[in-house]
């Protein structure tokens, strides 16, 4: 299990922009970045800053990856047909994690991380630990039963903050999901823009 070191939320802060959509952002109320100097005028960044920002941004929102993991990801898209990019967030779309958030089964990436970690998450009957488990379109998915009356699921599953995505097939009264395609960049509702490609380069240079 990844170990979350920073406030999550000071990625929001250090990128100026609310990351995961949620209200309770503090750049919804303090645009600026953290720290003593936050308020300063931003520098403009080189191509290579840029690169780093888009790789940074991105590797944070799926709960904050390590660096070797993520780099992992680029080099297993790299090796498949098609677009780099493309292929990176199919990857990441495809965690088991990922695919709990994605199902409105929890507020953040980070609590589906820890519910997957928990043993509170099944895979075609069998529980899964690992949250980094890559989801076919053939898996069925399912909490325990434990999970299923968790303040913190219901409440996830019942709220307007954002939708399921189209790509899943999510039952919220058995809380179960499906994974029907394995996504596009476009399909992923990215609460910024995230520049896929900026990361190619920065990993291809």
């Amino acid at each position: 299990m990844t170990k979350r070191a920073n406030s999550k939320y000071k990625l929001d802060r250090r990128m100026g922009e609310n990351i995961w959509g949620r209200p309770k952002s503090p750049v919804n109320k303090r645009s600026y970045g953290p720290g003593q100097h936050g308020q300063r005028r931003a520098k403009k960044l080189s191509d290579y800053g840029t690169q780093l920002q888009a790789k940074q941004k991105l590797k944070g929102y799926y709960g904050n990856i390590t660096e070797r993991q993520f780099r992992k990801y680029y080099t297993d898209a790299s090796r498949r047909p098609g677009d780099t990019g493309e292929n990176m967030i199919g990857l990441l779309e495809t965690r088991l994690d990922t695919v709990v958030y994605r199902s409105k089964f929890v507020p953040t990436p980070f609590a589906a991380r820890q519910l997957v970690s928990h043993g509170h998450v099944r895979v075609n009957g069998r529980k899964v630990t690992i949250a980094s488990y890559h989801v076919t379109a053939k898996d069925a998915i399912e909490l325990g039963p434990k999970a299923k009356d968790m303040a913190l699921v219901l409440e996830a599953s019942k709220s307007g903050e954002r939708d399921t995505p189209d790509f899943l097939e999510v039952d919220h009264g058995k809380m179960t999901t499906k994974l029907l395609r394995v996504p596009k960049l476009a399909d992923v509702p990215y609460a910024v823009q995230m520049e896929p490609h900026l990361i190619v380069e920065f990993y291809s240079r």
